[in-house]
């Protein structure tokens, strides 16, 4: 039994054993198993390490890339903006309206054409250049084509019925002027073709539209003053006329007082008549007023379009060339103001009227001085040589019927009976001089004493003064009524020329201040 039982302990120590041994052999085992992660562990953690270098050694190259292409992107992005041409800038060039986005996309063209003319040295070893080329071409063709399209159809606007030149100017190509610049420098040629093309388009716009309003100035009913208007015709014979060349009988006119005429040259009224007021205007008017009306309108259409040349053509064309464009437009014109200047003091004895164009000639040419108008500088002096020597004409006629007079008057004095009814009081002749001298006075304050107008008025004062000498011998041996006849004469004159200044007045109311005093004692 002690033997079985002994047996039985064996067996149960046995079995914890083998319980144990399994357990222990599990135990290295799983052991085994740990250390093998853990081997595996520390190998990937060898091999994380080393792609966490291999990362940041990428990185730090990668951050060297980029701050190189940072680099070379801000060196060569000005020259990748100057052959650069963006679809939206070829589309509106394509196929935009003419507008000034159209004009900004135009110089946006223009700088890239620039860029890639300036470059083309280095073209075999620039890309971008080469790609550029043929597009900047072909967008720079379409942009010719749309701007001959444009300036063409404005050129034609021009010549519609009944239309402003001016506004189209403004408006249509003073807006685009950029539109010429462009065509000039990329097709010269066609350049000068539309340019001709708007030439002589306005050469026939001015002529045509001043044709029109010279007609109707025609219209106009004139003063005639002729041969018979002089101051030596003692019975002036009152004629009227239109500007035309038949003359009908007229209202009375006053050939040497210039009275409310002289409000011409004062008036601050700048614009020229209509042609609808002229053809319907009834009165009879002296000779400056179509001449004012005219060269009014003249010279406000030329300043109008000489400044237009200025800021059109120009940088393309110089100054002298866009002068040379101004004479050829104006020519027609020009010679138009020319005739009806001349139609208007071939045959006129008007000596105040033809002062008085001399004097608006004078103002227009000092308003085409402020403007810096220098184109219609030989229209004016065109004008002036018609002028001043039809004025010489007519004060030679003057003093030639003064002369005349003088010539006509007895060398003995009358029987003295006849003397007794003679007059002592001014003579007709004495109160015309008055009225012409205060009239030529009046219209030359700020005259010079180089005018012309001067030496024929002091030849005139001068066959006056004989006249009335040899007239005073008709009062025999009557000392006294012979000065006071004198004296009561220039006492008119100076009366008459009182209230004039300037340096010429001036100079003639001393001198028959002079002639008074000489006379007044015994008068």
């Amino acid at each position: 039994m002690r033997a079985c039982h002994l047996k039985n302990v064996d067996e149960l120590s046995k079995a914890k054993f083998e319980d144990l041994h399994q357990s222990i052999q599990a135990c290295d085992e799983i052991l085994a198993s740990v250390e093998t992660n853990l081997a595996n562990f520390r190998n990937d953690l060898a091999t994380v390490s080393a792609d966490i270098e291999t990362l940041q050694a990428r990185s730090a190259t990668l951050n060297v890339r980029l701050e190189n292409r940072k680099a070379v992107e801000k060196g060569l992005a000005p020259a990748v903006e100057e052959i650069s041409v963006s679809p939206i800038v070829v589309a509106k060039i394509a196929d935009g309206h003419v507008d000034e986005a159209w004009v900004k996309a135009l110089n946006e063209v223009d700088k890239r054409d620039t860029a890639y003319k300036k470059g083309s040295l280095s073209l075999e070893r620039n890309k971008g250049l080469q790609d550029l080329g043929p597009l900047l071409e072909k967008l720079i063709q379409k942009a010719i084509e749309r701007i001959r399209d444009f300036l063409v159809a404005q050129i034609k606007a021009l010549r519609s019925p009944h239309i402003n030149a001016q506004i189209i100017q403004q408006q249509n190509f003073l807006k685009f002027k950029d539109l010429f610049s462009f065509l000039h420098k990329h097709h010269s040629a066609l350049a000068d073709e539309i340019c001709l093309a708007y030439m002589n388009t306005m050469r026939w716009y001015y002529a045509n539209q001043f044709t029109r309003y010279e007609h109707a100035l025609k219209k106009i009913k004139l003063h005639v003053l002729d041969k018979l208007d002089v101051l030596g015709n003692e019975d002036t014979s009152r004629r009227g006329a239109a500007l035309s060349s038949s003359r009908i009988a007229g209202p009375p006119h006053d050939a040497f007082n210039l009275g409310r005429r002289v409000d011409i040259l004062r008036t601050s009224n700048q614009a020229a008549i209509s042609s609808y007021l002229a053809e319907e205007d009834q009165s009879t008017h002296y000779l400056e007023i179509p001449f004012r009306n005219f060269n009014l309108a003249l010279i406000d259409n030329v300043s109008a379009e000489y400044t237009f040349l200025a800021s059109f053509f120009s940088p393309a064309l110089s100054y002298s060339t866009i002068s040379r464009h101004f004479t050829y437009i104006f020519d027609p014109t020009l010679q138009l103001g020319q005739a009806l200047t001349k139609n208007l003091v071939s045959e006129t004895y008007d000596a105040i009227g033809l002062l008085l164009s001399i004097r608006l000639n004078q103002h227009f040419q000092f308003e085409l001085q402020r403007r810096k108008i220098p184109a219609a500088d030989g229209y004016i002096n065109g004008t002036a040589m018609l002028l001043w020597p039809r004025l010489q004409f007519a004060m030679n006629a003057h003093c030639e019927s003064v002369r005349a007079l003088t010539t006509a008057l007895p060398t003995r004095p009358p029987p003295k009976a006849e003397q007794a009814k003679l007059s002592t009081a001014p003579h007709v002749v004495t109160q015309r001089f008055g009225q012409l001298l205060h009239g030529i006075l009046s219209m030359s304050t700020e005259a010079g004493d180089d005018e012309p107008v001067v030496t024929s008025l002091r030849r005139l004062r001068s066959e006056l003064e004989a006249f009335l000498t040899k007239y005073s011998t008709a009062f025999g041996t009557d000392k006294r009524k012979r000065e006071r006849f004198l004296y009561t004469n220039y006492s008119l004159i100076l009366t008459i020329i009182s209230d004039v200044g300037g340096k010429l007045a001036t100079e003639e109311q001393e001198h028959f201040e002079g002639l008074k005093v000489a006379f007044q004692e015994a008068a």
